[in-house]
């Protein structure tokens, strides 16, 4: 199987087949270290701790690329967000107590 690529203004970040960016020679996503960095508040310095595989480059590339794309990574990662609910709820649909708590006000 042939992955394509193409290529971007960013250094170091690629758009994969279906449009996603992509650090490239990582085999990671952008959002992928976007989200590390939102959730944990690591700065680049800390990424590069956590992800020794990426250069300082990759990582300031990748933040350059969701800065410039914010709105549009924002809505991305709602969109990884609501999908995550939805099959929490497929493979563990609420139990009995929490829809008792529910129904009583209680939550």
């Amino acid at each position: 199987m042939c992955v394509a690529s193409i290529e971007t203004n960013y250094e170091h970040i690629e758009l994969n087949d279906e449009g996603i960016p992509m650090i490239s020679d990582a085999n990671m996503k952008v959002v992928e270290l976007v989200l590390s960095k939102i959730s944990y508040g690591w700065s680049p310095e800390e990424l590069h701790f956590q992800y020794p595989h990426l250069t300082m480059g990759q990582i300031h590339s990748a933040l350059a690329y969701y800065w410039d794309h914010q709105e549009e990574m924002e809505m991305d990662i709602e969109r990884r967000r609501q999908r995550v609910q939805e099959i929490r709820k497929e493979v563990h649909p609420p139990s009995l107590l929490l829809n008792r708590l529910k129904s009583k006000g209680l939550l």
